[in-house]
C-alpha cells in the first residue's frame, strides 16, 4: 500500500492497495474508491465488537478488498484537524484517545486500554477507557486540530492540559496532578487536574479537542426561553 494524506484542515488520506490487500476502518469514514473495492461488515467476536464500542467506536467494522487488480480507498477526518499516519509493529504499539482510529491495514488491532491508575482514569481528562493499536500495519489516526509532537527521553515529563492528548507510545507512562492553589482552582479556568505523560516515548497532542471545539460553541448559542 501506498497513501496520500491531503486537504488539512479537513484532510482525506487516500490509500493505493494491491489486489486481494484488505483495509478496515468504522463505520462512516470511507469517502470515495475505485470500484473493484468490495466491502464486507464483521464484528470480528463479540468480545472485540465490545471492546470497540467501550472504546468510543463501533461495534461493527468495514473491510474494503481489491478485487481483481488494485484499488483505490479514501477516509476522511470526521473533524477539523490532522490525519497522522502510524507504523503499528512489535514493540510499537500505541494508546490514543476514544475515537481517534480512523483506517488501518487488516494486519492492526484494535481493542480496548484501560488506565492503569485509577487517578489517571476518572480524573486525566481522556477518560478511563483509550484506544490501544497493536498487531502490524500503518494505521491512520485523526486528530482534533493541529498536531505537535513530542520525544520525551526516559522519565522526562510534559504537563498538558485536559483533552489535548492525542496519542502516545505505549512506553510512555500517564498519570495526573492537581492543580495547586484554592485561587488557581476556582479562576483559573484550567479545572482541577491536569495530564502528567513520563517517557520514554513519542506523545502528540491536539490544539482543539473536540469537547473544547463544542464548549465554545455552547458557550456562544442563545439560550433556550
Amino acid at each position: 500500500m501506498n497513501y496520500e494524506i491531503k486537504g488539512e484542515p479537513m484532510p482525506v488520506v487516500i490509500c493505493n492497495v494491491d489486489a486481494g490487500e484488505t483495509m478496515i476502518t468504522e463505520s462512516g469514514s470511507m469517502v470515495w474508491m475505485s470500484p473493484n473495492m468490495e466491502m464486507q461488515t464483521s464484528a470480528g467476536g463479540v468480545g472485540k465488537a465490545f471492546g470497540r464500542m467501550f472504546s468510543g467506536e463501533s461495534m461493527f467494522q468495514n473491510l474494503y478488498t481489491a478485487k481483481g487488480g488494485p484499488g483505490m480507498i479514501a477516509f476522511a477526518s470526521s473533524f477539523p484537524g490532522a490525519i497522522r499516519a502510524v507504523e503499528i509493529g512489535p514493540g510499537k504499539s500505541i494508546v490514543c484517545q476514544k475515537s481517534a482510529f480512523l483506517a488501518a491495514q487488516q494486519g492492526v488491532e484494535l481493542s480496548v486500554f484501560f488506565q492503569k491508575k485509577m487517578g489517571a482514569g476518572f480524573f486525566g481528562g481522556e477518560g478511563f477507557i483509550m484506544q490501544k493499536l497493536t498487531g502490524q500495519g500503518i494505521a491512520f489516526l485523526e486528530v482534533d486540530g493541529y498536531a505537535v509532537e513530542y520525544n520525551l527521553a526516559p522519565g522526562q515529563k510534559l504537563v498538558v492540559d485536559t483533552g489535548n492528548l492525542a496519542m502516545i507510545d505505549e512506553t510512555c507512562s500517564i498519570d495526573i496532578q492537581s492543580v495547586k492553589g484554592v485561587k488557581n482552582v476556582l479562576f483559573g479556568g484550567e479545572g482541577l487536574f491536569n495530564t502528567v505523560v513520563t517517557g520514554p516515548g513519542k506523545v502528540v497532542l491536539q490544539t482543539m479537542p473536540l469537547s473544547s471545539f463544542a464548549h465554545s460553541i455552547a458557550s456562544v448559542l442563545p439560550s433556550k426561553s
